[in-house]
């Protein structure tokens, strides 16, 4: 199953609001990783102030708010049960 690195800050009421959007996109498709970037120099470096934000195999394909064309794109592009692309 793919990975979706999901970049977030404790407190962050943007974060809960476009994350509570994102799981039921992303359920059963892809797992997510929640990524706290005060918990990682590098992490805070590159999202200080432009959390959330959502990347994928380090790829940005989603900040605040959520783009859900770009996430259905993505969603489209995984394999099917059956290993097919959906595109």
């Amino acid at each position: 199953m793919v990975k979706v690195c999901y970049y977030t800050r404790r407190g962050c009421h943007l974060c809960d609001v476009m994350l509570e959007e994102l799981l039921p996109l992303l359920r059963g498709r892809a797992e997510i990783q929640l990524r706290d970037i005060d918990s990682n120099p590098e992490w805070l470096r590159r999202h200080d102030i432009r959390v959330p934000v959502v990347e994928v195999n380090g790829e940005i394909i989603s900040e605040y708010p959520l783009d859900r064309a770009a996430i259905g794109l993505f969603l489209a592009g995984l394999p099917d049960s059956e290993g097919q692309s959906r595109e």
